[in-house]
């Protein structure tokens, strides 16, 4: 396909976007409320569930990398990446009906191959949509822009399920079989119409035969070709710096519910209308986040927005640890809370964003090296990264949660005040250090805006004289 110049069309960036909720209904669905149904509604082990899902993360996070490479060798008249995205959404919206369609408790394997299943559908979905951003544009900041829709679409996704499962499918009860099929239905339509109307809508754009593969393939080949691409420096420094961004995210995702129960004491109300102050967060940092990159860049940005994101998000336990904070529990504590939660996520986002936008800039700096674009691979690797580390993060949770004392089936309101402060103060200062060394290791990223504009040049040059010595086509 042949990269757009100048501004991607707002349609065709919007229907590129829409694919990604397929992945906000997935993590969605996996991170809430597996656990609850097979658990409580169908009655298996919980530690069999978390084991389940923890083993299906680690199978899905090797196949990720083989994914990328396949997509970036596939060569078809619909191009590499459209076939994928026709082929996989019906059958990954199968297998979602099927996980939450069982009236009987399951075997472990049998959770083990539905979840394994799903993830890598889901990855079959996602891998070959991302790496179309690069094929799509090659402008620096059309980049970031494609990038901006994609978390907007999969935040929406994400949301748009669980309202409709606490407001519809749930409303009578989270322990109600019923409800749960429903949602998966639904899910499972969202996933392949939004999939299927994504590739569909790209298709005049991204179809037509790629350059031929130059390696035949073979498993050597394909390791030594991966080896070769994550082994690219600038790559490296996001795989570091995304290791620790992602650990200190798993963290805070896995924590959040015993933030807001012992230690900011939610209302039910309270935790109906988080997630939409999240939400607008997200299109806060979608408005704000193009301004921002034309004054600094992505790299600064993603640094400063790092920072940023922890300041805010830690400011209400240190003032609470210092007897500055309302009382916990009423609106004059839960309201500056939104409001500084608001403007953390709208930051951490802006980092996240940005960070996705600069793998999608390594590309051209592997091809100069290489003569190989490897789109597929470095966001497959960029994937197994994310699943690595966010288990990592859920992982250090536990040690949080048992360095502070926090007893079982603890009460809010009746746990001591100093296991209270250990959680919250040892939580900040993880969270703390976490975004200090994000910002330290993303600072040594060495590709700015004038890096990837010269290259550009020098790829066009080579590939309009191919003989050149020292360049690739």
């Amino acid at each position: 396909m042949t990269p757009i110049e100048g501004k991607v069309p707002t349609r065709l960036a919007l229907f590129h976007g829409l694919g990604s909720i397929a992945y906000g209904v997935k993590d969605n669905g996996l991170s809430t409320f597996l656990l609850l149904y097979y658990n409580q509604v169908l009655g298996m082990d919980a530690m069999l569930v978390s084991l389940a899902l923890m083993l299906a993360l680690v199978i899905d996070g090797v196949i990720d990398p083989v994914i990328g490479y396949l997509s970036d060798r596939t060569h078809t008249r619909w191009g590499r990446r459209l076939p994928w995205l026709y082929l996989a959404p019906i059958p990954l919206g199968v297998v979602w009906y099927l996980l939450w369609a069982e009236t009987q408790q399951p075997t472990f394997w049998g959770l083990v191959g539905l979840v394994v299943a799903i993830r890598v559908l889901v990855s079959c979905c996602e891998v070959p949509s991302i790496a179309l951003v690069p094929e799509l544009t090659r402008d620096y900041d059309e980049r970031t822009r494609l990038m901006r829709f994609r978390f907007l679409f999969g935040w929406g996704g994400g949301l748009l399920v669980m309202f409709l499962a606490y407001n519809v499918f749930l409303a009578d009860g989270l322990l109600k079989p019923e409800g749960y099929r429903a949602y998966g239905l639904t899910g499972a339509i969202l996933i392949t119409g939004a999939v299927l109307v994504s590739a569909l809508a790209q298709h005049r754009v991204a179809a037509g035969y790629p350059p031929p593969v130059r390696s035949k393939f073979s498993l050597g080949t394909a390791f030594a070709e991966l080896r070769e691409s994550f082994s690219h420096r600038a790559f490296v420094i996001l795989l570091i710096g995304g290791g620790l961004a992602y650990t200190s995210q798993g963290i805070t995702f896995s924590i959040s519910n015993y933030l807001y129960l012992f230690i900011w004491r939610f209302s039910s109300t309270d935790l109906m209308l988080f997630p939409w102050v999240l939400f607008a967060s997200v299109v806060a940092c979608f408005m704000l986040l193009p301004h921002l990159h034309a004054r600094w860049g992505k790299r600064d940005t993603a640094m400063v927005a790092a920072l940023l994101g922890a300041g805010f998000w830690v400011t209400p336990f240190l003032l609470r640890a210092g007897g500055l904070w309302p009382e916990v529990g009423t609106p004059a504590s839960t309201y500056p809370l939104f409001l500084l939660f608001f403007c953390s996520n709208l930051f951490s986002v802006s980092a996240m964003i940005s960070a996705s936008s600069m793998v999608a800039d390594v590309v051209e700096a592997s091809e100069e090296q290489t003569g190989r674009r490897s789109e597929g691979a470095f966001f497959a690797g960029n994937m197994f990264m994310a699943k690595c580390a966010t288990g990592l993060g859920i992982f250090v949770t536990g040690q949080l949660l048992a360095f502070s004392g926090l007893p079982q089936k603890a009460t809010p309101g009746e746990v001591p005040m100093e296991i209270i402060d250990t959680l919250s103060l040892t939580y900040a200062a993880v969270v703390a250090v976490f975004a200090v060394a994000v910002s330290l290791v993303i600072r040594r990223f060495p590709i700015t805006r004038a890096d990837h504009e010269a290259r550009l040049a020098a790829l066009a040059a080579a590939r309009a004289n191919p003989d050149a010595e020292g360049m690739h086509p």
